[in-house]
């Protein structure tokens, strides 16, 4: 985890720099795992995070929060009752080590004043956040452990609170570098010198001790000597420099596809060309930048996982149907040979014996009259036989007209079911999937629970502006996209959408103007953004009038026709500024 212990410390000192003597104005808990305090500060208001998420705890101060759930669970209740409008008057770190105390002065139901201490345990699966009175009693927790789950320390309401069990690791701010430096050295097993400071130092991620060891020399072991181990020297040196006077810079570690990887308080030369590295403003805009993106997917992808395993379930069930009707439609395939049967035996009834299991006719279908055989029911008479092949035939024809027909519907709602699974992959929030859901009903693939008026979600479409002024609108849904088509657009806007591919319709307003080349062309990124081809690098965009775009009866939501299109051939792209 790259939030090691000398990272909070930066952390703690932007708290204490930014909200030191602010109050607490609001508390909300957005999910389970996840607080947020909204302090008044002497520079305005801001909105410190408070994460125990397993994969992504932390502290900081965060400019977007998740979207607050109808009513609010009994922990923020708690926490609104005891510190609603308390004033923070103090930060502390435990050492060098991964919890963080926030102090509040607070008044009571008695009017009293008192101490409340919020503690922050940042320590991956085990994180938590705690609150304690003056006493050092513990109030509540956002996870409490008992004996079922630790033997070694609880964490329940009225005991004592006890800090996390150490691990005998040297802290940079008591130790000397020649102690920490030999402690290194003298452990008992020969390892990777990047494990061995792990192992030896508090409050340092992986990344650190990698990169210490690059600067050293790369591949070095802890049994160095000489040059190498004044080298060391020098490192730790550093590094207990930007650890005791926070001196060090946040930034950002990139893949070479752009996607954020790490980040550390100083800069990181380890992976060469292969990566790019970035400063950033604050740590905390660091860390609400890093994990903004990934914890909303991860939220994201939970909320929906019942809309998803029921379109998957549909397309598995629409496919298996499919499938079944054009192997039927194959055997229809073979209907004319029923008929010749039919006729042959009718011209030939006064040959055939009843209770015959076949008979050899000549097919006079045939350019050389070749002799045919044809099965019949001994049971029956000959005319009979004669009339269940014409029988044959009839159904064999009436069912591949059918089948058509029925292929044709499966294949429209299996086009459907991919768009719809489409938007519930990029849907950005829960009213998104609400809206979802409510299609979903309409359409008859979700039950409406008895008793339960289903409600109504209204959001507007995503509104954006090109670079010369155009209002883009870009649809969520495909109830959305057909308001957007065909009610709010007018017939003269223009209309996009990626072709052949699954996606939001998007809409340029003309408002009695033309519309410019330069707004179609971003028009076109932002329609192949927002669809099924986002990733690629060339997607194809269709784009004509919205007076030429119309939509069949009885096709499902978000299913149009048009003409008088061109193509454009644009890279995905969400450049345009969001209004």
């Amino acid at each position: 985890m790259a939030l090691d212990g000398i990272f909070l410390r930066y952390i703690k000192h932007e708290i204490e720099t930014e909200a030191l003597g602010a109050r607490v104005s609001q508390i909300y808990q957005p999910n389970r795992d996840e607080l947020v305090f909204a302090m008044r500060t002497f520079n305005g208001n801001k909105k410190l995070l408070l994460s125990a998420r397993a994969n992504s705890p932390r502290v900081h101060f965060c400019g977007n929060t998740p979207e607050n759930p109808a009513s609010p669970p009994m922990f923020c209740m708690l926490l609104r009752k005891r510190i609603g409008g308390g004033k923070l008057v103090a930060v502390r770190q435990q050492e060098c080590d991964r919890v963080l105390f926030l102090d509040f002065e607070c008044v009571n139901e008695l009017g009293d004043t008192v101490l409340i201490t919020v503690v922050c345990e940042i320590m991956g699966m085990y994180s938590n956040i705690i609150i304690v009175d003056s006493n050092g009693v513990i109030i509540d927790s956002l996870k409490r452990v008992d004996l079922t789950m630790s033997s070694r320390r609880l964490v329940l309401p009225n005991i004592k609170y006890e800090l996390p069990e150490s691990q005998n690791k040297l802290n940079l701010l008591k130790c000397s570098v020649l102690d920490v430096c030999t402690a290194v050295k003298n452990l008992d097993t020969e390892m990777p010198l990047n494990k061995a400071l792990l192992r030896t130092i508090e409050g340092v991620s992986p990344i650190v001790c990698r990169e210490i060891e690059y600067k050293v020399m790369e591949g070095a072991t802890n049994r160095i000597e000489g040059v190498l181990f004044d080298r060391l020297a020098v490192e730790i040196e550093k590094l207990k420099s930007v650890c005791s006077d926070c001196s060090g810079k946040p930034v950002v570690v990139y893949r070479e596809d752009g996607k954020p990887m790490d980040f550390c308080f100083m800069n990181v030369k380890q992976y060469g060309d292969f990566a790019k590295v970035e400063g950033k403003e604050s740590f905390s805009d660091l860390l609400d930048g890093f994990y903004e993106a990934r914890d909303s997917r991860d939220r994201m992808r939970v909320k929906s996982q019942s809309l998803t395993k029921l379109l998957n379930n549909t397309l598995e069930r629409l496919a298996r149907k499919i499938a079944k009707q054009k192997s039927e439609l194959e055997r229809c395939a073979d209907r004319e040979h029923l008929r010749i049967c039919g006729d042959l035996l009718q011209a030939n009834i006064y040959r055939i014996e009843r209770g015959a299991e076949y008979v050899d006719v000549e097919n006079f279908y045939d350019e050389n009259n070749s002799i045919l055989r044809i099965k019949l029911n001994p049971a029956i008479s000959p005319s009979a036989n004669a009339q269940k092949y014409y029988k044959d035939y009839r159904k064999a024809k009436n069912a591949e007209i059918m089948l058509k027909e029925q292929l044709e519907k499966g294949r429209e709602e299996l086009d459907y079911i991919n768009s719809v699974l489409d938007t519930v992959d990029r849907a950005e929030n829960e009213k998104d999937l609400a809206q979802i859901r409510e299609e979903l009903t309409e359409q008859g693939y979700l039950k409406v629970q008895k008793g339960k008026k289903p409600r109504q979600t209204t959001l507007p479409p995503l509104e954006f502006e090109s670079s010369d002024g155009f209002k883009i609108l870009v649809g969520r849904n495909n109830r959305q996209n057909d308001k957007l088509t065909l009610k709010t657009a007018s017939k003269n806007d223009m209309w996009l959408h990626t072709k052949d591919i699954h996606g939001s319709h998007v809409i340029v307003v003309s408002d009695g103007k033309e519309i410019s080349d330069t707004a179609i062309y971003e028009a076109a990124r932002l329609a192949a953004y927002h669809s099924k081809a986002r990733n690629s690098s060339q997607v194809p965009v269709d784009c004509t009038l919205v007076r030429y775009v119309s939509k069949p009866n009885g096709s499902k939501p978000g299913m149009v026709i048009y003409v008088n299109n061109k193509t454009l051939y644009v890279k995905p792209s969400q450049t345009v500024e969001k209004q």
